[in-house]
This record gives C-alpha cells, sequence and structure tokens, in this order.
C-alpha cells in the first residue's frame, strides 16, 4: 500500500467544483490583487475564527515580521521563541535586529513552558513568541499572565495550529496579535504562500494593515514606509472556499490521531503524542518520538509509507545561530528530538485501513 505523507490532490478532487470555480471567477474578474476576494476571505475567517480583524499578508513567515515591527521590536531587545520550531520564528526576530531567545520545551507536550520562559525572561526582553507546534497548544494562559506581569509583549505563532484551542480559548487570541500560515499542506491551506494576521485591536490591525501595503492604507497615501506583502486574490479565493469544510476536516484529524492512537498502543519503542488537558489538539502533524528512527524511516519508506522530520535540527543548533554561543546541551529535549522525532502521515481523508497499515508497518519494524 501506498500511503502519502499528504495528499492534496484528494482534497482537490473532492471539492474540486468549488475550488475551479473560486478561480475561474477571480480570472474573470482579474481580480489578482487586492480586491473583494481578499476582504471576503478576511470576514469570514474573523467570523469562523472569532476575532474582530483578520489582516491578510503574502505568507506566514512576513505575518511575524510585521507584528513585531508594529510592536516596535528592534535593535537591542530581545524576543523569547521556541527552541524545537521552523526557522521562521526566529529569522523574524533577527529580521527586526532583535535577538532571538530560544527555550526548550517541556519533555510531556513538547511545547514552551511558562517556567522555561521565566527563566528565559531578561531587562531586554520586549517580547515572547509563543509558538503552537503540531497542532497543541502550549500553555498560553501561564505565559499569558507572565507577560501581563512582567510588561511584556505576546504573540502567538499559530501556523500549525488553526482552530486549536486550551480551555476553550482558540490559538492566536490571548496575545496582542496572532500569526497563520495558510501554507498548502497546513490544515487550511492555499495553493502557494499565504498568511494572515489576527488581533481584536482595531489600532493594531490597521498599523499591520498599513505596513504590509507599502505604508499605506489608501493607494499613493503613504503614512509610513512599509513591505508589500499582500494576500493574491487567487490564494484568497481558495482559502474562501475551503473555509466551509475547515472544522469538518478538524475534526477528521483528531479521529484519525484517535486511530493511531489505538492502533500504535502498546509499542514499547515509540512515544505517541500526548494532548494537554482542557485542550483541542487539531493534529497538524501527528509526531511520534520513535527509538532506531533513522531506520524506521527507511523500513516505512520501503513499504509505501512517507513520513517526515520536523525538525532534523533544533534551531539554536543550526550554522545561523552559532554566534548565540549555546550548546546542544543547553537545550536537551529539542535535541533530543532530532533524533527521534518522526511525523506520521495525518490529513482528513485518510482511511483507517491506511492507519492501520502504517501501525502494522511499525510493529513489524520492530518486532523484526
Amino acid at each position: 500500500m501506498q500511503v502519502p505523507f499528504v495528499d492534496l490532490k484528494l482534497q482537490y478532487q473532492n471539492i474540486k467544483a468549488d475550488i475551479d470555480k473560486a478561480i475561474s471567477d477571480v480570472i474573470d474578474e482579474t481580480a489578482f490583487i487586492g480586491g473583494k476576494y481578499v476582504k471576503e476571505f478576511e470576514q469570514k475567517f474573523a467570523e469562523l475564527y472569532g476575532v474582530n480583524h483578520v489582516v491578510a499578508c503574502a505568507n506566514g513567515t512576513d505575518s511575524l515580521y510585521i507584528i513585531m515591527t508594529m510592536l516596535g521590536i528592534g535593535a537591542g531587545d530581545e524576543v523569547i521563541t521556541a527552541a524545537n520550531s521552523w526557522i521562521s520564528s526566529s529569522e523574524t526576530i533577527s529580521e527586526t535586529g532583535a535577538k532571538p531567545v530560544f527555550v526548550d520545551p517541556d519533555s510531556e507536550y513538547l511545547s514552551m513552558s511558562a517556567e522555561a520562559v521565566a527563566n528565559a525572561i531578561t531587562e531586554n526582553t520586549k517580547a515572547v513568541m509563543a509558538v503552537h507546534l503540531q497542532g497543541q497548544m502550549t500553555d498560553i494562559e501561564a505565559i499569558h499572565e507572565l507577560c501581563k506581569e512582567k510588561g511584556i509583549h505576546l504573540i502567538e505563532d499559530s501556523a500549525q495550529a488553526h482552530f486549536s484551542e486550551y480551555n476553550g480559548i482558540r490559538s492566536g487570541v490571548r496575545g496582542i496579535a496572532g500569526s497563520f500560515s495558510f501554507y498548502p499542506g497546513k490544515n487550511l491551506g492555499a495553493y502557494g504562500d499565504a498568511g494572515c494576521i489576527i488581533t481584536n485591536d482595531s489600532d493594531f490591525a490597521d498599523k499591520c494593515r498599513m505596513f504590509a501595503n507599502h505604508g499605506a492604507l489608501k493607494k499613493h497615501h503613504h503614512l509610513m514606509e512599509g513591505i508589500n506583502s499582500r494576500l493574491d486574490g487567487l490564494q484568497a479565493a481558495i482559502l474562501t472556499a475551503k473555509l466551509p469544510y475547515i472544522i469538518e476536516w478538524t475534526e477528521q484529524r483528531i479521529a484519525n490521531a484517535a486511530l493511531y492512537d489505538q492502533h500504535l498502543a502498546g509499542i514499547d519503542q515509540i512515544i505517541t503524542p500526548k494532548v494537554r488537558p482542557n485542550s483541542k489538539h487539531t493534529y497538524h502533524l501527528y509526531m511520534i518520538r520513535a527509538e532506531k528512527r533513522d531506520e524506521l524511516t527507511a523500513y516505512l519508506q520501503d513499504k509505501g509509507v512517507a513520513t517526515t522530520i520536523h525538525y532534523p535540527h533544533a534551531l539554536p543548533n543550526l550554522p545561523a545561530y552559532d554566534y548565540l554561543n549555546t550548546q546542544p546541551s543547553d537545550f536537551p529535549v529539542a535535541t533530543g528530538l532530532e533524533s527521534t522525532s518522526l511525523s506520521l502521515p495525518m490529513y482528513p481523508e485518510l482511511t483507517e485501513e491506511a492507519i492501520k497499515y502504517v501501525a502494522e508497518c511499525i510493529k513489524s519494524f520492530y518486532n523484526n
């Protein structure tokens, strides 16, 4: 059996009429930059997500940079973020002129803890970028209270946590703003790069929107210098066409994760994802920790099962951050994930037959 890591073609085929109409409408109206399709997506995503403002932009990486820049973060400042994330989380900090400060995840849920954040705060700390990884939120309430107490900004990187919840509160709404990526493989994905900022602060939304559009809310009326980070009409229309399905897709991911839990139970050589109490884990990734990870990966590939490693290197262990003079031993959990983490196929259309096959292959590998 062949089990792809994701199957975006199958998803397209299932909603082909909706997607084709969305693309055709944009082409018919040549509404490629800005316009009603971008506004429609912003309004519908805001309504569905339960926030006041959505500011669409070119990609999730830009959204982080825009948020920090509009908060005035720059040279001499420090921003605390996760050691076990994608480089967008940290490189955007550096792009502002600030210094990224990495914290190791907890060993249970593999996410930032308030305790680790508290230990990393200095007099130069301007913000905490809480990263919600794999679809599970951090202990965001405790981090939020800590940020309020210390008078520092809280930014949420929700690129992997669309519609995730903790204590009934969705990702991205605790801090001043949340950042989302709509990269094709995300739970809500475009057909190219796309992203957005969410916030309940009207003034901050205007500032972000202005900065993302060359510093202007109205053409030729530039109140500041900005950047060019606009969501194009085609991607906006595609995302709008997918929105009616996202809640159902999310529930199917959760159901598929439960099937993985069931069929992988009893394999002592792996650790399946642990869900934080009172959380809604939306399973952008179903990431296990596995003994003999590389050998298992090769075995699964031979059996037709595609897997991915998120991420081969903890951020502070990359050459890009040699200047911080940290050691892998400073981040034991993140460093340990380099050789043990393995993301299994996960998408809404995944069948129980495929999940059972993946589990049987893993059992077979360890039994042999």
